[in-house]
């Protein structure tokens, strides 16, 4: 190998070790490892940038905006309620959400399918008391998985397939016997092979991933607040029960009284129902407080001055009553007074980090008690100068969903799939139009896009594929494939497995598709040298390069629920390597009985 090989192997050293070893940003260490290999000139200049102007990358970046258009409407959670529900263990979430999803990525680009999951999981995690880290890589193998069942599942599949074609129209006679692939051909080894992963996974998963802790300040911690809210008559929640709408025995905050339209006040148990005008007391840490606010069918029960905007621009305002407001020594029922000029909704109370007891509308206010406002861009204005309350900040995270704009922005969804799966146009394209639909139509607002996207992320994955031109171009990838051509001898089973083990160990430091494009010609030599069939090469070639289990850069799934999820590489490995050896075998003993030598 030449020193710039060796190069690239240390600097890809180097970047595992700190992956494995530290908690810095996976965003800075690739992109430190690939200003190295910029400065060592390992590969040219455009070459090593090419992430960065990279379809893929793009594409992800605009499918976050499209999956925020999705969740802003709330149409996500439509859907996932109907499949997914409220699971009470991890067993029962993965058993309803990993199928779905391989299913779906069968058919579908898994790319959009785990960028419009990721805050699904994520709000499910919080509802449901379960650990998000264990829930976000099962989420992108099952994607995975699935894509390895149809010819159209994954961008790796339709390379290989298309490098098929490529090869018999060249019409040599030195290339072993080949013919296309059917759409269905990578369903007799993907089948098999996603049902015994997605077992392994929901089997071995708790032991294998980390349980994700919950990181709050210490100030966070002890603060909680006395909240109030009512049932809006015309809302979803009438008719549903306290533990199906999340609202029974929850994390981070706790219904305390409930009070009906008729003065009664029924037990607080899971099979209560909500009836309309039922008026809901809570005690909820602040972290907790969007989480309820932006409930769809529940309301602020104090309400002031009335706000002209709609709901779903207004956002959620901690602020401290100040020793100069006009309201201190007042109840709040009193309130608001005639020359206030503030419009809001009072949330939420407390004082000295604890919610006040009784009713929020017979607190007697005192100076320095803390509250959560429902506002719009107007109280800014107004509290300027910070007369009446101070030390104000916006709640993250605070928002209502627009769902008079679900069935639009579920239209857009679908439209987008549809235009990329009968060909009119790149994923990146219909991607860029559905994301600028979403905004148009008034599914979510330019700000709310600009937030959607994972910047971290996409630096990630641009500096992944910048990675890959130095393994190219350093020779790196070429003496592998001569070692592995070397070590495939004079046996087709023996040679499979090769392959398979060479897809797996360039995945690990390239990319899936990458892999796929390297092991796809010392395949076809291998197959020609034994005079075989090349088809039960391509079928591995075609799974191996699919199943990047082992390393977050192998799959551009990885790389998103990576930050989410607070992993490691070493996460990544722990389970990635059973699941490889598990798809594995079955790939090596099944593809010679399907698709003869």
């Amino acid at each position: 190998m030449s020193f710039d090989a060796y190069l690239t192997i240390a600097i890809l050293a180097v970047t595992f070790a700190f992956l494995i070893k530290t908690r810095l940003p996976p965003a800075a260490i690739f992109l430190g490892a690939l200003t190295l290999t910029i400065t060592f000139r390992l590969a040219p200049l455009e070459q090593s940038l090419k992430g960065f102007s990279n379809a893929g990358m793009l594409t992800i970046g605009a499918l976050f905006m499209v999956a925020a258009g999705m969740y802003s409407t709330g149409a996500i959670t439509m859907i996932t309620e109907k499949l997914i529900g409220r699971p009470r263990t991890l067993a029962g979430a993965q058993l309803k959400i990993l199928p779905p999803v391989a299913v779906g990525s069968a058919f579908l680009n898994n790319t959009p399918l785990v960028a419009m999951m990721i805050p699904v999981i994520r709000d499910l995690a919080k509802t449901c008391r379960l650990s998000a880290s264990r829930l976000y890589i099962p989420l992108s193998y099952a994607s995975i998985l699935g894509g390895t069942c149809t010819l159209i599942g994954t961008a790796t599949n339709l390379v290989v397939a298309g490098m098929i074609v490529d090869a018999i129209a060249q019409n040599d006679p030195g290339l072993p016997i080949m013919r296309e692939l059917g759409i269905f051909d990578p369903a007799w080894i993907g089948v098999p092979a996603t049902v015994a992963g997605l077992a392994f996974i929901m089997v071995f998963s708790r032991w294998l991933l980390p349980a994700q802790a919950e990181k709050k300040d210490a100030d966070t911690e002890r603060r909680s607040f006395g909240a109030e809210f009512v049932v809006e008559a015309e809302g979803p929640l009438v008719g549903k029960t306290l533990e199906a709408v999340g609202f029974f025995n929850q994390r981070g905050f706790q219904l305390l009284g409930l009070k009906c339209l008729d003065g009664s006040e029924p037990a607080i148990t899971a099979d209560t129902r909500l009836r309309a005008g039922d008026e809901l007391i809570f005690s909820a840490e602040i972290d907790y407080l969007p989480q309820i606010w932006g409930t769809s069918g529940l309301r602020p029960l104090i309400t002031g001055h009335e706000m002209e905007t709609e709901r779903y621009t207004h956002g959620l305002v901690e602020v401290v009553v100040s020793h100069r407001s006009r309201a201190v020594g007042r109840k709040i029922r009193e309130l608001p007074l005639p020359e206030s000029p503030y419009r809001m909704k009072l949330v939420a109370v407390s004082r000295h980090g604890r919610p006040i007891e009784g009713r929020l509308r017979d607190v007697r206010i005192k100076a320095g008690d803390i509250a959560v406002l429902e506002v719009d861009d107007s109280f800014y204005y107004e509290n300027r100068n910070e007369i009446e309350f101070a030390l104000s900040k916006r709640l993250s995270g605070a928002r209502i969903q627009r769902t008079d704009r679900a069935v639009a922005a579920g239209l857009i969804t679908i439209g987008m799939v549809a235009v990329v799966a009968v060909g009119m146009m790149s994923m990146l394209n219909a991607a860029l139009l559905a994301s600028g639909l979403m905004v148009l139509t008034g599914c979510m607002s330019l700000e709310t896009a600009g937030r959607s996207i994972e910047f971290s992320t996409l630096v990630v994955i641009a500096s992944a594929i910048g990675l890959e031109a130095a393994v190219t171009h350093s020779g790196l990838a070429a003496s592998i494939a001569e070692v592995l051509s070397g070590i495939g001898g004079g046996s087709p089973q023996v040679a499979l497995a090769v392959i398979f083990l060479g897809c797996i160990a360039m995945d690990t430091i390239i990319t899936n598709v990458a892999s796929a494009v390297f092991m796809f010609p010392i395949a076809l030599g291998m197959a020609a040298d034994l005079g075989v069939s090349f088809t039960p090469f391509a079928m591995t070639v075609l799974v191996g390069a699919s199943c990047s289990f082992i390393s977050p850069m192998g799959y551009q799934t990885n790389l998103m629920v990576y930050r989410p999820g607070g992993y490691s590489f070493g996460d990544y490995v722990k389970i990635g390597v059973p699941l490889t050896v598990i798809v594995g075998i079955i790939t090596i003993v099944l593809v010679p009985l399907v698709f003869k030598f």
